[in-house]
This record gives structure tokens, sequence and C-alpha cells, in this order.
């Protein structure tokens, strides 16, 4: 639970190295502000900031068992919740392993002793972990099933560094904040490739991968993949057993020492969440279920609907959803001035490591991981990976999009002029754009993921390609947002824990049929059935609405004055990304987007305002 980041190299004693290894664990003091260890003995360096979610005596790391002569056996930290720890203990003692706490860490260690890497396989839940072998000299690094934990390394000649986020590697002296062409295509593309980073040299351990440090090199193995299985369970049964494993995975997420809350937007996924969480409460005789949703000042009575993006506003179906369910619900109010705050752009750029174009959403959503927190909130169920799941975005069924050749969201940015050589790119000097072809690595890399698809045999074309664009939504599309939302929380020390990425939940419907999913063209027609019983009838029928965004003029004002400052400042360090005849356009405009779609409007100078603090602050060199 918190940040982990550590060095191993095989030709030097690390010992003398202790204070540079600190200082890459501190640069992650926001994932664990409850404390922080470290174990440094030969070639490698273990470090770890922690997040009190267990007992004060329980959950410290690093967690090293040692031999009955007192040799370190294996070391290890980690990030995240085994939700199948109990089971996982259980087995262990009745193999002969003895416990002397209740932290996830020391199950995963003794795991580790009892299989060696096929270990991965038997935990459960988010997790990033990384195991040293003291026996056989070797580092492990682990990744969850869905990536919902980052881990992130950097090879060095003799060895390699890791952490949780880019931040703990580019605080070590040998890691250069360099972002050459393929750095600045996957920053620009919207079409994440797994494992890829943006800084030179660095790369994200894989999801659901082990990876393998030893003195010869590196090596990495898969541990588990989407599996194709026939379904063949009527709609009766695929109902009841949705609602049994979506009931499960909630109840093995609110295992903890502190309270944890929901996140309640009023939608299908955070409501189904609230409901089977307070249902589970209230078995457990724990009190009422804290909620909280996020609004805006006047957003509600001024909402201007989007036929595909938000059909309407969060707050009366949230507030109506904490009624019938009975939670103690918490409305966060955020108004102009907050999100227009230069220092909290600033501080959503720090949390990610790059710069985004998501602007207010992005910054609302720190706010509101900021005030949850000062709720005395530290771990909170979010409906996170739901609409990969069971298909709930337009553009998996939508024919202009899901049957086009490219990733579907990224066909339909390019149906908007603002959006269409990719969000946040319409700014960027026309000529690098072709020389770096965004379009054509967002393409080709949409051609390679392709291949990956698991099938069954029979299948028809329909179903093949509705699995096709479930598996891209699942492995290409949801790792950008739960990097988003795990960094975002946990820049104020709150984690955040998605049951829709309970792996149970997403092999059973993975599976499902597509005409199962959506029942008379109802988006997500299949989680509303598994809880029907549960929520009002309005939450229930509500369509889809996105994460909301600003519409009103001002904070659209915010953005264009601050752009318009930036543009006329030869000497800023993106001046010579920009384009000229784009950045002219943009400031002769008679005014700042607003409504509905003005996001997608302002993604570009969003992106310009932030790509500047981001060479500037972090000390970027571009070799192009």
């Amino acid at each position: 639970m918190s940040g982990l980041a550590g060095w191993v190299d095989f030709t030097r004693d690390l010992v003398p190295e202790a204070r540079t290894v600190r200082a890459m664990a501190d640069t992650l003091a926001h994932r664990g502000p409850d404390g922080a260890g470290d174990w440094i003995e030969g070639h490698a360096a273990l470090a770890h900031r922690r997040l009190a979610l267990l007992g004060p005596s329980e959950g410290r790391q690093p967690v090293c068992v040692e031999s009955a002569g007192g040799r370190p056996e294996a070391v290890l930290v980690l990030d995240g919740v085994l939700t199948n720890e109990p089971e996982l203990r259980a087995r262990l003692t009745a193999k002969g392993h003895r416990f002397t706490g209740r932290g996830d860490a020391e199950v995963a260690v003794h795991a580790f002793l009892e299989w060696g890497v096929e270990f991965a396989a038997h935990l459960e839940g988010l997790f990033a972990l990384a195991v040293w072998d003291a026996r056989r000299q070797e580092l492990h690094l682990v990744r969850d099933r869905l990536g919902v934990k980052p881990l992130c390394y950097f090879r060095t000649p003799s060895g390699v560094l890791f952490g949780s986020e880019p931040k703990a590697l580019l605080a070590h002296p040998a890691v250069p904040a360099v972002v050459d062409a393929d750095g600045l295509r996957e920053l620009f593309a919207h079409s994440r490739k797994p494992g890829t980073g943006v800084f030179r040299g660095m790369a994200e351990v894989l999801p659901g991968h082990v990876l393998t440090a030893r003195h010869n090199g590196i090596g990495r193995r898969r541990y588990w993949a989407l599996p194709a299985r026939r379904h063949e369970d009527g709609p009766e049964a695929t109902v009841a057993t949705v609602r049994r494993l979506l009931a499960e995975a909630v109840s093995s997420h609110l295992r903890a020492d502190v309270p944890v809350g929901a996140m309640l937007s009023g939608g299908i996924d955070s409501s189904a969440l609230t409901a089977l969480a307070s249902q589970t409460r209230s078995t457990a005789g724990t009190g009422p279920l804290r909620s909280f949703s996020v609004n805006f000042t006047g957003y509600a009575e001024n909402f201007e609907p989007h036929p595909t993006m938000r059909a309407t506003p969060d707050a009366p179906y949230a507030a109506l959803a904490a009624r019938h369910i009975g939670t103690d619900h918490t409305e966060i109010l955020l108004d102009t001035s907050a999100l227009s705050d230069p220092g909290a752009h600033s501080a959503a750029l720090r949390c990610q490591d790059v710069p985004s174009p998501l602007g207010d959403m992005d910054v609302s959503l720190l706010l509101f991981f900021e005030a949850l927190r000062g709720a005395g909130v530290t771990a909170v169920l979010s409906g996170e990976t739901a609409d990969e799941v069971f298909n709930g975005y337009f553009w998996s069924y939508d024919p202009r999009h899901s049957n086009s050749t490219t990733f579907p969201w990224v066909s339909f940015e390019r149906g908007h002029d603002a959006a269409a050589g990719g969000l946040g790119c319409s700014l960027v000097d026309r000529s690098l754009r072709r020389e770096l072809n965004f379009m054509e690595y967002a393409d080709q890399h949409y051609r390679d993921a392709l291949t990956e698809v698991p099938h069954l045999a029979g299948e028809t074309p329909a179903e093949r390609r509705a699995r096709e664009i479930t598996y891209l939504a699942l492995t290409r599309w949801a790792p950008t947002h739960l990097d988003r939302a795990d960094r975002m929380s946990m820049a104020h020390g709150v984690q955040l824990r998605p049951p829709f990425c309970d792996r149970a939940l997403v092999e059973y419907v993975y599976s499902v049929p597509a005409e199962l999913k959506r029942v008379n063209g109802q988006e997500k027609s299949l989680l509303r059935s598994a809880v029907a019983d549960l929520l009002p009838r309005e939450v229930l029928e509500r369509p889809k609405s996105a994460y909301p965004t600003v519409q009103e003029a001002a904070y659209g004002e915010f953005v264009r004055d601050r752009f318009c400052e930036l543009a006329k400042d030869a000497s800023a360090r993106v001046t010579p990304l920009l384009d000229a005849e784009a950045t002219g356009a943009a400031l002769d405009a008679a005014g700042a987007p607003s409504g509905a779609f003005a996001w997608v409007e302002r993604a570009s100078m969003e992106m310009v305002l932030q790509l500047n603090t981001w060479l500037t602050s972090y000390n970027v060199e571009l070799r192009l």
C-alpha cells in the first residue's frame, strides 16, 4: 500500500548509496504519507513509502524473510491490495508458513517463497511489487492483471532502477529527463502502448507480467491474459453470475482497518458499487457507508447536454442514489476560481509526470481527492473500467467508430476539427506532426494490438469484432484512465479501489456475447439488470454521462488568457513546437470556448500550457 522504489546493481555494493535510494522514495511521499522504510544490502536496495490502511503496527515494509541462520532469503515491497489475502494466508499457513503480522506484503513474500515466480498467478487484486531473491540474486517486478497500480523501470549498464512513478527514477543521477521522437509520439497519440514510457530509456512493467533482472540481463514472462471462452449461460444465469461476482468483488475491496468510502456520481457504475457496498456494511453492522460526488458551481442549473458524451448532470442523480441507498453523502462543490488556479494545474502535471490536454478534468479530480483526504477518507471505491468491461462507451457499438481502421476512440476524435490530428495536437507545428506522424503511430499500434486478441473457432464476423473492441478497450483504453485515477488519488494519499477490475468478473463478462451486454439498445443493460433491485428507476435508466467538465465561458477565458500570454513569449520553452498559423488563428478567435464540447476545443491550449510547464519544471531535453 503506497509507493515503492529501488535499485539493483550486480557490480557494486549499494550500501553507500542509501541516500540516493531514499531520495528516490521521498519523491513518492504523497503516495505514502504515513511512514518510510528501506532495506539495503549488497547488490539490492528496496525502499517504501507507507499509506496506513491497516493498524499502526501492521503493514510496515520492506518485508524480509530470513533463513534459520539469519540470512535474508527474500525481501519484498508492495503497493496495493491483495483482495484474496485471507484465503492466501490460510493456504500458506497450511503449508507451514508462519506470519508475524497482517500485512499483504508479508503474505506476498511467503507466496513467493512457496511458489517462486509462479506466485504472481496466485495473487488477486490491485498491486505492483518488487521482490529481491537474495538466494539467487534476482529481482522480480510484478504488476497486476489490468495495470491498476503503476510500476516503471530503467535499465542501467549493470542493473535496473524501479519505482511507482517516473519521478522516482528521475531522482536518480543516472536517469536524464530526455524525450525523443518516440516519446513525443507516445505523448500525443492518445493510444497508449502498454509498457512504453515517454522519457527515453524508461518503460513500464506490462500488466499481467513478471519482469526478472539477473546479472546477465532482463527477461519477462506473462502470467495472465484475457481468455476467450465459449459462453454457455442463458440470460438469467448470466445476470445472476454477474451479480454474484460483482458483490464478491465489492466485498473484497472493503477490507481495511480504515473505513472505505465510495465515489458516487449517480451513474449506473458507481451507484451499483455503492449499493452493494452499503448492503455489505449493513449486513456486517458497521454503520452507513460514506459516499462522495463532485460538482461545479452552477453546473446543474446551466447544463448543456452533449449527444454522446454527457447527457445529464450528475448532481440530481447522485443525490437520488444516495437517498435511496442510505449513504452518508457529501457533495464536493468546486467553483471556477479553484479550477482556474495555475498552482492546481501545475500539481496535476506533477501527479502524472507528463502534460495532459484534460485541464479542468484533471484539476477537479485532484481537488476531489484532496477533499476526500481532508474528510478522513484514505480508501475509496471507484467505478473505473465498468465501461470497458460492459461495453458502455458509445464508440463500442457505433459502427462509424467500432468498424473503423483505428482505435474507435481515436476514430471519434478525428471526426472533430479541434482533435482531428489527435486530442491536444492542433497547435503543434504541422511539419513536426508530419515528420513524427502521430496518426500512423496510433494506427500501427492498433494493427499490432489486433494480433493479440484471442478468438474462438466458429465466431461470426460480428462476434469476432465485438471481442476485438472489448479487448482493445480493456488493454489500450483502460490503462490510461486507471493510471490517471491512481496518480490523482495517490497524490493525496487516497487509495482508489476499482471492483470492476476484479479478475473473475472481467474474465466472465469478456466472453459474454455483445447482445447480452446491450439488450434493446441500452448500454450496459447486463449490469443494470444485475443490480435492478438495488437502485431507483431513474438511476437504473439514466444514459451514460462521462466525467463532468466545465462548460462556462469564465473557465475558457482563463485558459485562453494564459495561452495568449504564453504564445506572445518568444522565449518560452514551448515556442519552437508551436504552429505559427494555428497559434495565430487561436489568438484571433472571437472568444473562449464554452458549452458542452468546449473541453475538446480547449484541449490544445491546455496541452500547450502544460507542455511548457513540463519542459521547464522537469528540465526536459527534447532529442527529436
